[in-house]
């Protein structure tokens, strides 16, 4: 997800990819504090044994999103599962099939069962969690097969979304979110 650049040519022809953290690829260049800062949360995460495999989703994310060949629709789908693991154990640790859609549900039937470190001006607890959220599933437009035409998720959106999903992953992870007893 953004290592040290061993190729310095790279650097002195102002390419727009550096080697990606594996140092088995290039990735599109990412301003260093926005990479450094999912990279961190990336690691949260992986340290977190509450979180699932929220890492390993949100590295593939962005591998997805901003690797040499980008695929949207994986990175958005990617971006999903990270949010999916790291808030399962707070939102319902009791549902094994839990999903994003799911965790919403519940937010809503149950909002006074949480907490949040950023409350909305309205007193409402879990608003500025739960309105990433929504805006996280509401976007997936290609999860779904309909009458009409799929259309899969834009390069910008699925950036877009992996770095919500990052936002929420650290905020589960670290406990700006929690289930209050």
């Amino acid at each position: 997800m953004g290592g040290r650049n061993t190729w310095p040519v790279l650097d002195d022809a102002g390419s727009a990819y550096r080697v990606n953290e594996a140092g088995d690829g290039l990735e599109e260049r990412v301003t260093p504090a926005v990479r450094d800062a999912v990279r961190q949360t990336i690691a949260d995460a992986a340290a977190g044994p509450a979180a699932g495999s929220a890492a390993d989703h949100l590295a593939a994310a962005w591998q997805a999103a901003y690797g040499r060949s980008p695929d949207p629709v994986r990175a958005y789908s990617e971006a999903i599962k990270a949010v999916e693991c790291a808030a399962h154990a707070v939102v319902q640790p009791n549902n094994a099939k839990a999903t994003l859609g799911t965790m919403l549900g519940e937010i809503k039937n149950a909002r006074h069962k949480f907490s949040a470190a950023i409350p909305s001006p309205a007193g409402d607890p879990i608003a500025a969690a739960e309105a990433m959220m929504r805006a996280l599933w509401d976007g997936q437009t290609s999860r779904h097969g309909a009458q009409t035409t799929t259309v899969p998720e834009t390069l910008e959106a699925a950036r877009a979304g992996v770095h919500l999903a990052a936002a929420l992953v650290q905020w589960f992870v670290s406990g700006a979110v929690i289930r209050t007893p």
